[in-house]
This record gives C-alpha cells, sequence and structure tokens, in this order.
C-alpha cells in the first residue's frame, strides 16, 4: 500500500533545538547589554530582531544597532554570544530519529531563523556521530533567507514549489498555533508540539494517523 504522507517538516527552536529565554536574558545582562535584555525578556521581535530574522540586515549591521541602542563599545562576537544564549541544545534522540524518519519520509526545514542562530546550529547542534544538517534534510527553508517569516502564506508556498510538495501528503510540526493554523489553511497537516517536549515519543502515533 502506498503511503499518504510522504513529507515531514520541522520547525527548528522549540521543536529541535531547545530554547531557554532567561539564560539569554542573564547573558545579555552579562555582557552590559541591559536594553537588549529587555527586548529578549519582553519577547519583543521589531526593529533589528525582526529585520534580522527577515534577512533585511545581516550579523554585523544587527550588532551596530545594538551597540547604538545600548550606547556600548561591544564586539560582534561577543553580542553573538549572548543572543546564541537562547538556544540550548539538539536532544540526541530527536537526531536519532530524524535519521530514523529520513529513511522513510522526506524531511524538510522552515523556521523563523536569523544568520547568527543558524551559524551556532551548523556548527555546534546539529552535528552528531558524523552526520549534519545535510543528512538530517532535503532542504532547509529559513526566514532570513527567504526574506519572510511564519505564518505568511507566502513562506509556505514557496516551501511547497521548491521542495515539490503535495500539501496534503505533508506533515508540519511547529511549537506556534498561529504557524500550524497558517499551515492547515493550505492543506498542510499539522500537528502543533508543546514547546522543547520530546515529540519522538509520539511521532510514529501521529505519522500512522495518515497511513
Amino acid at each position: 500500500m502506498q503511503k499518504k504522507l510522504k513529507n515531514i517538516v520541522f520547525d527548528l527552536g522549540g521543536v529541535l533545538v531547545g530554547l531557554d529565554k532567561q539564560r539569554c536574558v542573564d547573558a545579555f545582562y552579562k555582557s552590559g547589554l541591559d536594553d537588549i535584555a529587555y527586548y529578549v525578556d519582553e519577547f519583543r521581535t521589531e526593529d533589528m530582531f525582526h529585520e534580522l530574522e527577515i534577512g533585511n540586515i545581516d550579523t554585523h549591521e544587527f550588532c551596530n544597532e545594538v551597540r547604538k541602542i545600548t550606547k556600548r563599545d561591544i564586539g560582534d562576537d561577543i553580542i553573538c554570544w549572548a543572543w546564541n544564549q537562547l538556544l540550548t541544545d539538539i536532544k540526541q534522540n530527536k537526531i536519532k530519529k530524524m535519521i530514523e524518519l529520513s529513511e522513510h519520509y522526506r524531511l524538510f526545514l522552515l523556521s523563523n531563523t536569523n544568520p547568527i542562530h543558524w551559524k551556532k546550529c551548523l556548527e555546534d547542534l546539529f552535528p552528531y556521530d558524523g552526520y549534519g544538517v545535510c543528512d538530517y534534510f532535503e532542504h532547509t527553508f529559513l526566514s532570513y533567507q527567504m526574506h519572510v517569516v511564519k505564518p505568511c502564506d507566502e513562506i509556505f508556498e514557496v516551501m511547497m514549489e521548491r521542495g515539490g510538495m503535495n500539501p496534503e501528503e505533508t506533515l508540519f510540526l511547529d511549537d506556534s498555533k498561529a504557524n500550524c493554523d497558517a499551515a492547515a489553511q493550505l492543506k498542510i497537516k499539522t500537528y502543533n508540539v508543546v514547546a522543547n517536549s520530546d515529540w519522538t515519543a509520539y511521532i510514529d502515533k501521529i505519522l500512522d494517523r495518515y497511513e
């Protein structure tokens, strides 16, 4: 019997990568960047954070904005370090499950992210036992490269077109209800993951629903 589900699309933060907002806030305070710590603590995504995530500014321009707001002469490396403290790790069982799933499904990544966090993920979080991002995913769709963010319809439409995906054969896992709702409107099957939860414990049952 032919499988009804062929594609699985993962969100990054909260689904694959653990997030720790307080650790990030503390890192900005520790670096003397109190005004930026406030941005993170309040989950404010406007200004330079949004511009970085949508790809309108690069890493150095983002750091320049941080220096302008804080009036502190802080190096790019320290700013990037503090911002990367938002990311904790990718649990090995999640990586092992993705490797297993990739033998039966086409895997993709769709993330609202920025070049600072993505570099951290590529270099420190995804590598495992000789594996890397290209071993898990057929393609990665990143907001800062696509210049559009979830939950805009465009980011899903571009993903499906470039990935050659049929929405009705695609499952999307995200920790944002708004993102899942947007995908569902386009007939993509969705599962709203509880942020930082271990979805490996129930992913097989979810997949069985569509087979």
